[in-house]
């Protein structure tokens, strides 16, 4: 079964506005929100392999979070700063592992998830964690070019 697990950054704080955009950290609420939703995760029994993260800080401070509840390994990836939905899908599958999260940013979370979940999810808040499984494959090749087929979103409110 391969399993990818999308997750968009904790809620980032804004109370700097001369701060490049790359280091905004979580605000108060995203502090509270990654280990909660980490946690939740982490109750369902899922174990990735990897917890694949942005190099932004709001996403790596939420990856950590992530890869601490699971007790992953985490890796940071500079190219999914911005990246589109296609190219998150494509840095999961390029780690050859089938059980992987992936914490970046919007548009390109809320694009893959809309489009993994036939329209299901039309918006990934901040701290949404949506998980996508294909039973029938531990195969990146098949997985990207077939529907999943089951999926569940979680969101911190």
């Amino acid at each position: 079964m391969t399993t990818l697990v999308l997750v968009r950054h904790a809620k980032s704080d804004w109370g700097d506005p001369g701060l490049d955009d790359h280091d905004r950290p979580l605000n108060a609420r995203g502090q509270r929100d990654a280990p909660v939703m980490a946690a939740r995760l982490a109750e369902t029994g899922f174990r990735p392999e990897l917890v694949l993260s942005s190099t932004a800080l709001r996403a790596r401070s939420t990856a950590a979070a992530f890869a601490d509840a699971l007790g992953s390994e985490l890796s940071l990836d500079a190219d999914l700063y911005g990246a589109p939905g296609s190219h998150l899908l494509a840095a999961a599958a390029a780690t050859g592992l089938v059980r992987v999260v992936v914490v970046a940013h919007d548009p390109g979370m809320t694009v893959l998830a809309e489009r993994l979940s036939g329209g299901g999810i039309g918006h990934m808040p901040t701290c949404a964690v949506a998980t996508f499984m294909w039973e029938t494959t531990d195969d990146w090749d098949v997985a990207t070019a077939v529907d999943p087929d089951d999926w569940t979103f979680d969101t911190p409110r």
